[in-house]
């Protein structure tokens, strides 16, 4: 008998113990914690898992033999059926389990992961009839599924496929395969005409998306179809194309197009010698493409924080042929050049779901104020009021309210807990995350969170956080719309070792929960696609530059996520980047997320306003890091003063133009 096998009857009675009993009363017994349910199974249910990703099917049986009684046997169940479906495909022998596994896990997150593999199998065997009989039941279906529907539904010749079709030839930029046939199908059936292809060539060079432009340029018409060799000399060699430029280009549809999409390269790489390139022919185009080519300047320019880029951008007019990234930088380089006219116009000239955004909501109450009308600001600043985000919160000063925590909600019950608790989804999540499977555990805590009301959220991040998952109980507690927790949504875990540590470096322990908040969502063993390790995030490099630099003996990487260790590094990095920009947070909070000497370069010739600044940074990643953790940051000071009213405003302060952090500091470029 294997050792397995031995221990198995214990196992199964203690499973049974634990089925009998509740979350919540679990919880009460003090058994909270990803480890504390932990059984010798959880290895082999891993060691599955992994022999369904190898495709070694025999070992999957083998370990599944012994995990019938495990929690997660719905997914070994998964994993069965999966691989089989992909070895029979359309084979009867699959029908009866397939069918009895999706009636079982039905609204569950395994039953729609099984279903959507079974309706791309169906897709790609061209059983449109079956697939059509079981998509409805697919209850959020990603974007390949849809595309199949449509090719359903084009196959049975349904009028309306193409008008629902109509909206992918603007939105879906790179094309999966699925979706392919449908946009074919928009051009042979005349739904779309050249000004449309040559609009969505537009949008895929502004995405740099280069391959799919070159597909999206076989629909034109063959006499406006660029040959290869035109085409490369376009995103190769832009700047020498537009040297060699000749004829009348507003008689000319390909070459004038081509000269349009030129100077948009260039502009990427040297915004002032696209101007100037583009002002040699601007008298050959027509205003649309006048206007869309300086609009592209433009906003090139304004990411480069070039004062220029405000005249290159009225240059273009007014018509509406920017994208939406290119009409907010519009406004970006009103507010760097404090030219509130001009961000009132920007504003006013986006679309209506645009300008919804509480951003643009706020800049453009900021601008109505500027020009002394608080009649059309403060309505405004009161649409956005009280929302628990950057513009929110600046929205509530500029109406003369501090920013105060929401009253908080009462605790949830011994039943509602047993009640969430005692949710399939989370109970699942709870045994993935045991497992130490976060992306599969984060998929199922997400699923079940689906359709919760306030107290069920609330209850499902109290559960979280006695689990010590505590990014998914900040997820949780994040969604309330009526009820809310700030303690559960600010959550400040690991207060023992990070708050003294914070204080020694003379650092604001609310400012650096609010970055360890978005760094990590305090996981502890967090790693980024980069590289970034721990609860702050450090990269290899850095780590052992400030371990050298604070006298850290033996430090060696594999310490890094050591909580005690990555806080020390961490913190002491942050007060080097203080000292470095003037001990200015936003500036810091920057330099923290993408490297002191780019902080430093973003800075303008005269003082900005925090917010503006931060609106300005040319990376969206660092533009919205910046914004989330000084918001955070607000927050963890008045739960950390007992519910004092706190200004975002006296945070963000004002960026001065140059800052020196004194003979003695180090400076942003020698910090790494």
């Amino acid at each position: 008998m294997s050792p397995a096998s031995a221990r198995r009857p214990a196992l199964i009675a203690l499973r049974r113990l634990c089925g009998s009993l509740s979350l919540s009363l679990l919880l009460g017994l003090g058994l909270h914690g990803p480890a504390a349910a932990q059984s010798g199974s959880d290895e082999q249910f891993v060691a599955a898992r992994d022999a369904f990703r190898a495709g070694d099917l025999n070992r999957l049986d083998r370990l599944a033999a012994d995990l019938k009684d495990h929690e997660l046997w719905p997914y070994i169940e998964y994993f069965k059926l999966r691989a089989q479906l992909e070895k029979d495909k359309s084979e009867a022998n699959i029908q009866a389990p397939l069918a009895d596994f999706l009636a079982r896990q039905d609204r569950y997150y395994l039953g729609e992961k099984l279903r959507g593999d079974w309706l791309r199998i169906l897709a790609k065997q061209q059983r449109w009839s079956d697939f059509e009989a079981e998509f409805p039941k697919i209850l959020q279906p990603e974007q390949d599924l849809a595309c199949y529907a449509l090719q359903a539904r084009l196959a049975r010749k349904d009028a309306k496929a193409l008008d629902d079709a109509l909206p992918l030839f603007k939105t879906l930029l790179d094309v999966p395969e699925p979706c392919g046939p449908v946009l074919d199908a928009l051009v042979s059936g005349q739904r779309v005409n050249s000004d449309d292809v040559w609009g969505r060539i537009r949008r895929q060079f502004e995405a740099n998306k280069l391959g799919s432009a070159w597909n999206s340029a076989q629909y034109l018409p063959v006499n406006q179809t660029p040959e290869r060799k035109q085409w490369d000399q376009v995103t190769d060699k832009p700047l020498p194309f537009l040297l060699k430029l000749s004829g009348n280009l507003s008689s000319q549809r390909l070459s004038r197009e081509l000269a349009l999409l030129a100077v948009q390269r260039v502009a990427k790489n040297d915004p002032a010698m696209a101007a100037q390139r583009l002002d040699q022919i601007d008298g050959q185009l027509p205003p649309a493409d006048r206007a869309w080519a300086w609009g592209q300047v433009g906003w090139q320019g304004a990411q480069r924080h070039y004062a220029e880029a405000v005249e290159w951008y009225r240059r273009g007019g007014d018509l509406p042929t920017l994208s939406d990234e290119a009409q907010a930088w519009k406004v970006r380089a009103g507010l760097r050049a404090q030219d509130w006219h001009l961000v009132k116009h920007a504003v006013e000239g986006m679309s209506p779901t645009q300008a919804a955004d509480p951003s643009w909501t706020y800049w453009l109450g900021r601008a109505y104020k500027a020009a002394g009308r608080a009649d059309l600001a403060n309505p405004l600043f009161e649409r956005i009021a009280g929302q628990p985000n950057f513009y929110g919160n600046l929205a509530e000063e500029e109406l003369g309210r501090p920013i105060k925590l929401p009253p908080t909600a009462r605790p949830p019950s011994k039943e509602e807990l047993a009640r969430v608790g005692d949710n399939l989804s989370i109970r699942r999540a709870l045994a993935l995350f045991r497992t130490n499977l976060r992306f599969e555990g984060t998929k199922e805590w997400s699923w079940a969170l689906r359709g919760m009301d306030d107290r069920e959220l609330l209850a499902a991040a109290e559960i979280a956080r006695r689990s010590n998952i505590f990014d998914r109980a900040i997820a949780a507690a994040d969604r309330t719309k009526n009820e809310h927790d700030y303690s559960l949504r600010y959550l400040s875990p690991f207060d023992e070792q990070i708050r003294p540590v914070a204080r020694q470096q003379q650092l604001d322990d609310a400012w650096v929960y609010g970055l360890m908040r978005q760094e990590s969502r305090f996981i502890t063993n967090a790693k980024s696609s980069v590289g970034a390790s721990g609860l702050m995030q450090l990269m290899p490099a850095t780590a052992r530059w400030v371990a050298k630099k604070i006298g850290l003996k033996d430090y060696d990487h594999g310490q890094v996520n050591n909580t005690d260790t990555n806080v020390l590094l961490g913190t002491s990095y942050m007060r080097m980047v203080m000292e470095s920009l003037d001990n200015h947070p936003v500036l810091a909070s920057a330099a923290y997320n993408a490297g002191p000497g780019r902080a430093q370069k973003w800075r303008a010739a005269r003082p900005l306003e925090g917010a503006i600044y931060a609106e300005t940074i040319p990376f969206t990643e660092t533009r919205d890091y910046v914004k989330k953790v000084m918001s955070n940051s607000v927050y963890y000071a008045s739960l950390f003063n007992n519910g004092r009213p706190q200004s975002l405003k006296s945070r963000l302060g004002v960026v001065t133009p140059k800052g020196s952090g004194g003979e003695n500091q180090p400076k942003p470029e020698d910090l790494p």
